[in-house]
């Protein structure tokens, strides 16, 4: 019988306890994005409600705050992470955030809504720390799954999210919405605290693999924080300005018009997903600029089919465009922390989130003016536009000068 070492018994242990925490991690990230999006689809049915408000220009103008506010936040947060630990974050800011989650249920005033609620935003909004504190427990030979297997998680929470919340609106009432957001928040304090407490888990343990260590040698493009920001900038704006008219677009084109069936064919790209991360897991391609290439390549072709106002066509586009879109963004994410160091995960992500958001904010006022001057298929138009900006932006800024660097490798050798 084969005996181990206490040195190596150790290494198996810790080993066996940081997969654990990735675990617990990942779940409270589940809880996180589903707490999130509950009223996302049903803000409109909640102000009619609660407030009497009807206008959609005020829906829209709130969607915007939000965004807003988690543009801000999340840098802040992530400055803070260097003076405090991660999770002992979480304890204080997800506590505060299920309490003006209840002050919101309770509240009959528009305007202390719209300002408790937006504070509300800027504490929930730290549990985007988690994300980066994953990657800084495990190796850079893990980072592409789990980058990939998060972004299921995001998808996967969005859908819980829209589901439990339209349960709450149909059964109940669209306020009750807050009270399971409450429980969502106080759940993630909980287990944090229960992480932190427990001697299982080493939470101040980064991993300082040997890519790190000589990150100083590689080539890499001079403000590369700033440049990725400006990218995906212009490809997150390109993948949200085709989401608030497509259930529109759907039902203008096809008998099958009901809400259900236009909400699964939105849905297609998150099922997508789920598929692209099993066989991610089976085969991570050797140079990543290459399949970021393709991928925009594949989400061009999408958008081109999505926009071309036939049922089966659509549906080969939606698929194909999945697979693009969720290959790109997990891409963007390895590159980013790939370049960065694990004591700089949070403030550099945070910063090309930041980023990220304002497309999503641009996306966000650009979109109705659009679609109310030149119809439903113009979105599709502008985002193949945006996605061959985003493809000449990534070739000249980074694939050839990594090109360059690897030709001067292999000439070394």
């Amino acid at each position: 019988m084969l005996k181990l070492s206490s040195a190596q018994a150790c290494e198996v242990y810790n080993c066996n306890s940081t997969m654990t925490l990735k675990k617990i991690l990942i779940l409270m990230t589940l809880v996180a994005v589903v707490s999130d999006y509950l009223l996302h689809p049903f803000y409109p049915q909640f102000f009619e409600a609660r407030f009497g408000v009807t206008d959609p220009k005020y829906v829209g103008y709130y969607f915007a705050a939000i965004c807003f506010m988690v543009m801000i936040a999340f840098p802040f947060w992530a400055y803070i992470s260097k003076k405090m630990a991660e999770l002992n974050i979480l304890v204080y800011t997800q506590c505060i955030a299920g309490i003006l989650a209840l002050y919101c249920y309770w509240t009959t005033s528009y305007i202390n809504f719209w300002i408790i609620s937006l504070i509300m935003v800027i504490f929930k909004g730290s549990y985007l720390l988690v994300y980066p504190y994953i990657l800084k427990i495990i190796t850079k030979k893990e980072h592409t799954g789990t980058i990939g297997l998060l972004s299921v998680v995001v998808h996967l929470g969005g859908i819980l999210g829209a589901v439990i919340g339209g349960l709450t609106v149909d059964l109940v009432d669209a306020s009750y919405i807050f009270l399971v957001m409450a429980a969502g928040d106080f759940m993630q304090m909980g287990i944090s605290m229960y992480v932190l407490r427990s001697k299982k888990y080493d939470t101040n343990k980064i991993i300082e693999t040997q890519s790190t260590l000589d990150a100083k040698d590689k080539i890499i493009p001079q403000g590369f924080i700033l440049k990725i920001g400006l990218v995906t900038m212009v490809l997150y704006f390109s993948d949200f300005l085709i989401r608030p008219f497509f259930s529109l677009y759907w039902e203008s084109l096809s008998d099958y018009d009901g809400k259900l069936i236009s909400g699964c064919i939105y849905a297609i790209p998150g099922f997508v997903a789920l598929i692209a991360l099993w066989i991610n897991t089976k085969h991570i391609p050797k140079y990543k600029n290459k399949s970021i290439l393709s991928a925009l390549f594949l989400g061009m072709i999408g958008l081109i089919l999505q926009g071309l106002p036939v049922e089966t066509i659509v549906i080969l586009g939606r698929i194909i465009y999945g697979w693009a879109i969720f290959q790109g963004v997990v891409r963007f994410d390895v590159l980013l922390f790939e370049f960065s160091s694990p004591n700089s995960y949070a403030i550099d992500y945070s910063k090309v989130h930041f980023f990220q958001n304002l497309g999503v904010l641009l996306a966000s006022f650009s979109v109705g003016i659009l679609v109310d001057h030149h119809g439903l298929q113009i979105p599709f138009r502008v985002a193949l536009a945006g996605f061959l900006i985003t493809l000449g932006m990534y070739y000249f800024i980074f694939h050839r000068t990594t090109s360059r660097t690897r030709v001067k490798d292999l000439a070394k050798t």
